[in-house]
């Protein structure tokens, strides 16, 4: 299964015993919504209210099969404990508000690292973060629990191919069959840079995204493949 290929919506939010270490540790290291910055004041009071608050796997732990057979587990680097599974560590995961977390796991928004950690907005921007960067709390260079940059790329692009291809059909339906790796196609192809903009604008309502962040995005993704 090649890179490019694209999840349906997905659910990284899981209530499983084994999941109870991992939400712990994301809340212990972030302590707020990393996509809205909005902290828990409740935690304050009652240290297990979370309520509003979802420990989120970046990549969802529903393709833990996937993660693994793709050699993604060598991007986590921290385990606390020897058993713990690849996908599972606080490395997968971000704290946020319900409303973030699913606007994340249907791809509407997420995070653009190679341009400062950015917050991408491919839809309407209901949650107003759409001028905001991912909370440093989580990203701290100097911690090794910090996320993963690699994952972070997947996931962002995961979402632009998610909303370029709409309702699931390819971009150029006489060029690419379905299951193609369209982005790739289109970056080794003639005139890269004004298509994948054309094809950008035009799939994503009217939003913009610089040629040459996201083919940097995109090569490093590869490289790292």
């Amino acid at each position: 299964m090649k890179g490019a290929n694209v999840f349906g919506l997905i659910l990284s939010h899981t209530v499983s015993g084994r999941d109870e270490k991992f939400r712990k540790r994301v809340r212990a290291r972030d302590g707020k919504c990393v996509v809205t910055g909005v902290a828990n004041p409740q935690s304050r009071v009652d240290e297990d209210n979370w309520s509003i608050y979802h420990a989120a796997h970046i990549f969802p732990l529903s393709g833990e099969e996937w993660f693994n057979a793709n050699g993604f587990s060598r991007w986590i680097t921290y385990k606390e404990e020897e058993h713990d599974a690849p996908v599972n560590p606080c490395q997968n995961g971000l704290l946020m508000k319900v409303d973030a977390h699913a606007e994340f796991d249907n791809f509407s928004i997420s995070i653009n690292v190679d341009d400062d950690y950015k917050i991408v907005t491919f839809t309407d921007d209901i949650l107003n973060v759409g001028a905001r960067r991912l909370d440093p709390v989580c990203r701290d260079p100097k911690s090794e629990q910090s996320v993963r940059d690699e994952i972070l790329r997947w996931h962002f692009r995961q979402a632009v191919l998610a909303n370029m291809r709409g309702t699931g059909e390819p971009i150029f339906e006489t060029d690419f069959p379905p299951g193609s790796d369209m982005v790739g196609e289109i970056i080794s192809g003639p005139e890269a840079a004004k298509r994948m903009e054309a094809e950008l604008f035009s799939r994503l309502n009217g939003f913009s995204v610089a040629m040459g962040t996201y083919s940097q995005c995109d090569q490093t993704f590869r490289q790292q493949r």
